[in-house]
């Protein structure tokens, strides 16, 4: 994936989505990815936990399955996507897009880092992920949050997003879909007779 404008390339990107942030294609082997990816991560990860009530100071306290994530996401994510914001080279916020199975992809690990959020970071970071998504046959982009984080929910709303009847067992994880419009590379952008 080339680098893609805040909403540049959606087929339409939401007023709210400000161009600036370029999102690309993190490259989980290159040093800086790895080190961007796995701080984001931690990040992630820890303030997850402090939210649900977990007395975590910093990552090294977090569950061992966590520890590896943040550890090396190139194994722990080897069958996702994950995809990185920044701006003049500097990340600002993450999210991972899963392998897609019969058609439904799951979006997973939205970070924005403090300083970004409120500039359309985040909703870019999602708009590239359904745009990935749709380029290689999705149907459908599907993700969970947590009850609480009202301005996320708020986020998916605005992004086309409808809460559905939950497929977790997890008391307070509320489930969220969006229809996706398959798109073929090779046809996308010409007119159709």
């Amino acid at each position: 994936m080339t680098p893609h404008e805040a909403g540049a390339d959606t087929p339409v990107a939401p007023a709210f989505v400000r161009p600036g942030a370029a999102v690309r294609v993190a490259i989980l082997d290159a040093p800086e990815d790895r080190a961007a990816v796995s701080a984001m991560l931690a990040d992630y990860l820890t303030v997850t936990e402090r939210e649900k009530g977990a007395r975590v100071l910093d990552a090294s306290a977090l569950p061992e399955r966590y520890r590896r994530e943040i550890d090396d996401p190139a194994a722990a994510l080897a069958d996702a996507t994950v995809l990185i914001a920044e701006v003049d080279g500097t990340p600002l916020g993450m999210v991972v897009l899963t392998a897609a199975r019969e058609g439904r992809c799951e979006i997973k690990r939205l970070w924005t880092l403090p300083p970004a959020r409120g500039r359309g970071v985040g909703a870019a970071l999602i708009e590239a992920a359904c745009a990935m998504a749709s380029a290689r046959g999705d149907t459908v982009a599907a993700l969970t949050v947590w009850r609480w984080r009202e301005g996320a929910r708020r986020l998916y709303g605005r992004l086309g997003f409808v809460e559905v009847d939950s497929w977790e067992e997890r008391a307070d994880l509320v489930c969220y879909r969006r229809a996706l419009t398959p798109t073929d590379p090779a046809t996308a952008g010409r007119e159709r007779s």
